[in-house]
C-alpha cells in the first residue's frame, strides 16, 4: 500500500504539532494532498476508473475547505502551507 504508518506519521511530524496529531488542519491538508498526488498518478495510466475519479474530487473538495478555513483562522499559516506543498492559488 502506498501509504504506510511510516509515511503518516512523517507527514504529520512536518505539517502537524507532532507524529500523533492526527486532527491539526495543516496536517490533514497535508496528508490530502499526498492522497491527492497518488490518485493523480493512478488516473494517468487508468483513465476510465471513474470510482478513482469520484474519490479525487471529492478530497480536492475537502481539501479546499479546510483551506479556506485555515485563511480565515491564520492567513499567515495558510500562505506558509500552500507554498511549501506546492498548491496553486
Amino acid at each position: 500500500m502506498y501509504l504506510t504508518k511510516e509515511v503518516k506519521e512523517n507527514i504529520f511530524e512536518k505539517f502537524g504539532n507532532g507524529k500523533n496529531d492526527t486532527g491539526s488542519t495543516e496536517g490533514q491538508i497535508a496528508l490530502f494532498t499526498h492522497r491527492i498526488n497518488h490518485l493523480t498518478g493512478h488516473l494517468k495510466n487508468n483513465r476510465k476508473d471513474f470510482n478513482t475519479e469520484r474519490s479525487l474530487v471529492r478530497l480536492v473538495g475537502k481539501r479546499r475547505s479546510l483551506l479556506d478555513y485555515l485563511k480565515n483562522k491564520d492567513i499567515q499559516k495558510y500562505r506558509e502551507l500552500i507554498k511549501e506543498l506546492g498548491i496553486r492559488k
